[in-house]
């Protein structure tokens, strides 16, 4: 077995309840297989300079939860979740080209990215720009070219969500309408409309394909939809409160550059307790919608908690 298709042998417990699950056994042992995978993804190569400045940014750390995400839900199902890390290795992928283009000068012009210089600031606009492209259409051939064992049914549905997330009704949908908001006081919806897009649209992707490839059914796919639209906008909820509340050095981005940018955003919005006080509803909403297969369902309920009490 390759690297990239490392398999979370012993990870998730079974039979275990919630009370027992060791989350952050489960969280450190998946991180480690996902970062092999991730540095096998982008071994020697021409030109040189252009991989250097995709493996800065890819290997950078992180949380990596969402090939998490999308590994913890292909074992829900009751897939083998070494076959769906091609599929994790290419949402991470999708999600590093998004910062990278994300921090650009012409988009939210950051100079700070997981605790270091982002991309451009480092090899300059142009090779940032290619290195996500670059990164883009690496993903898609990590699931097309790199998913040994997959059905090729499940691989082409998975594709189809990639093209999905990556493309206007997605990342760069969402990534407009945020652009056109700066400046300008916007409401709920359309707060709610820039983050289902920018944010929960890929965490959706992860555990839609996760479970597409471990042969999900449609009520298990719907729920892994649902699931993922709540935990995502949540996730964002936490962000918004982290930029006002904590530092740049705990981030590891620069805090504060929403209102810098005069972004409208939930504590700006709703304030700080409501915000918290959504973001918490929200998780529970998630959660409830894996009551149907809580026994293995650990790591998804354990990752709901932890998007809603992180730090960082």
């Amino acid at each position: 077995m390759t690297a990239t298709a490392s398999s979370p042998e012993g990870v998730t417990p079974s039979g275990e309840d919630q009370a027992e699950f060791d989350f952050s056994s489960y969280l450190a042992k998946t991180r480690e297989l996902v970062e092999q995978s991730l540095d096998a993804a982008l071994g020697p190569e021409r030109p040189e300079s252009l991989r250097e400045s995709m493996r800065y940014s890819l290997l950078a750390g992180g949380k990596r939860l969402r090939p998490i995400l999308c590994l913890a839900a292909c074992e829900l199902v009751g897939g083998d979740a070494s076959l769906a890390m091609p599929t994790a290795v290419a949402l991470e992928m999708i999600h590093t080209m998004s910062l990278i283009h994300d921090d650009l000068p012409a988009m939210d012009n950051d100079d700070l990215r997981r605790g270091r210089p982002t991309n451009h600031k480092v090899y300059g606009d142009a090779m940032a720009i290619l290195a996500g492209d670059a990164l883009l259409s690496r993903a898609f051939e990590m699931v097309a070219v790199r998913s040994e064992g997959v059905p090729p049914e499940r691989l082409l549905k998975v594709v189809a969500e990639l093209s999905l997330v990556s493309g206007a009704p997605g990342l760069v949908g969402g990534q407009v309408v945020d652009l056109e908001s700066e400046g300008r006081e916007v409401d709920l919806e359309t707060l709610e409309y820039i983050h289902l897009h920018k944010t929960a649209a890929l965490l959706r992707a992860c555990v839609v394909t996760g479970a597409l490839i471990g042969g999900a059914d449609a009520s298990q796919v719907d729920a892994m939809r649902t699931y993922a639209n709540g935990i995502g906008l949540a996730f964002q909820i936490v962000d918004d409160i982290l930029d006002v509340t904590a530092s740049s050095d705990v981030l590891g981005k620069t805090a504060g550059k929403d209102l810098i940018a005069d972004k409208t955003t939930y504590p700006k919005l709703l304030g700080l307790e409501p915000s918290r006080a959504r973001a918490l509803e929200l998780v529970a909403q998630a959660k409830a919608v894996l009551e149907p297969w809580k026994d293995k369902a650990q790591p998804l309920l354990a990752l709901a908690d932890y998007v809603a009490s992180r730090d960082r």
